[in-house]
C-alpha cells in the first residue's frame, strides 16, 4: 500500500439477494463493485478499498467493512459519509466510518465474525420472504437440530465443511458458539408464524463452512443422518457432507475487531 498515506474503516450494511457477491467478477454486479463505483464518483482522487472478507452470491450482511485507503486525508468524513450513502443503491448502506492507522489490517487485524442463517419449515412461504429466508418444505425436528448444533462448539477438524479441501489447509478450528434458536429479530407480515435462525460465531470461517454446517443440520432435522454422524464428521474427513444450504438465508450478522 505504498503509496497511500491515509487509512479509513468504514462499516456497511447490504442485502445481498440481487449482488454477486462481495468480490468484483467480470461482467456480474457485485458489492465491491458498486462501492467503488460510488467512491470514484463522489472521491475524485486515487483510492483502493479493501474488504474484511468475501460473501457468497445472495448473501446479505447487516454488519460488514471494509478499508479505505487514500493518498490524501478526507478533509471532512461526514461529508463524504452523507454523500457515499446518497450514492450508494438502495440496498446497501453505510453504517459508520473512521479513521485508522497504518497499523491497521483488515484481513489480519484479529476479529470475531457471526454469521446466522434464517429459515422456516413445513410449507412454502409468501414469495416476499425469499431474499432473507429460507424455506425448507420438509417438516424439520428442531430440537434435535438444536443439539445437532451444540456438537460444532469448540475446537475440531472442520475439514467435511470446506468446499473442495485441499490437502495442505489448516482445518482445525475453534467455533466459539454455535446455536439454533427462534427467530424474532427479523420479521415482517408475511413471514410465516415460526422462524428459527441457525447462528454461528469464530474467527474465520472456510468456504461454504456456515452453508455446509447448516446443510448437516437440516439433514439431521429430516432424520436421514444422526448426532454420531455429526460427531464422527468432526474427527475424519467426510466426502459425503456436500448438501450445501441455499444462500439466501444467510446473513454476516457482525464484525467485531479485538484491539
Amino acid at each position: 500500500m505504498g503509496k497511500f498515506k491515509y487509512f479509513y474503516l468504514i462499516q456497511i450494511e447490504y442485502l445481498g439477494y440481487r449482488f454477486h457477491g462481495w468480490q468484483k467478477q467480470p461482467n456480474l454486479k457485485t458489492v465491491h463493485l458498486m462501492i467503488d463505483r460510488t467512491i470514484k464518483y463522489i472521491l475524485q482522487q486515487d483510492f483502493k478499498t479493501l474488504g474484511s472478507g468475501r460473501t457468497d452470491a445472495l448473501v446479505s450482511a447487516e454488519n460488514g467493512a471494509f478499508e479505505l485507503f487514500t493518498k490524501v486525508p478526507i478533509e471532512n468524513t461526514k461529508l463524504f459519509f452523507d454523500d457515499f450513502n446518497k450514492n450508494l443503491p438502495q440496498d446497501i448502506r453505510a453504517i459508520s466510518i473512521k479513521e485508522v492507522n497504518n497499523k491497521f489490517n483488515i484481513i489480519n487485524s484479529p476479529k470475531i465474525k457471526e454469521y446466522r442463517y434464517l429459515f422456516s419449515q413445513g410449507e412454502k412461504n409468501h414469495p416476499f420472504c425469499a431474499p432473507l429466508l429460507t424455506t425448507f418444505l420438509d417438516p424439520l425436528d428442531i430440537s434435535l437440530m438444536k443439539k445437532g448444533a451444540k456438537i460444532f462448539e469448540g475446537t475440531h477438524n472442520f475439514k467435511s465443511y470446506c468446499y473442495k479441501p485441499s490437502e495442505n489447509g489448516k482445518y482445525i478450528r475453534n467455533i466459539e458458539f454455535c446455536s439454533i434458536k427462534k427467530n424474532n429479530k427479523i420479521t415482517a407480515n408475511f413471514f410465516p408464524k415460526d422462524t428459527y435462525e441457525f447462528i454461528i460465531r469464530a474467527k474465520g470461517f472456510m468456504r461454504n463452512q456456515v452453508r455446509l454446517m447448516m446443510g448437516v443440520l437440516v439433514e439431521l432435522g429430516r432424520g436421514d443422518v444422526d448426532l454420531e454422524y455429526i460427531k464422527n464428521s468432526l474427527n475424519k474427513y467426510n466426502s459425503e457432507i456436500n448438501y450445501i444450504a441455499p444462500s439466501s438465508g444467510l446473513r454476516l450478522h457482525k464484525i467485531t475487531f479485538i484491539d
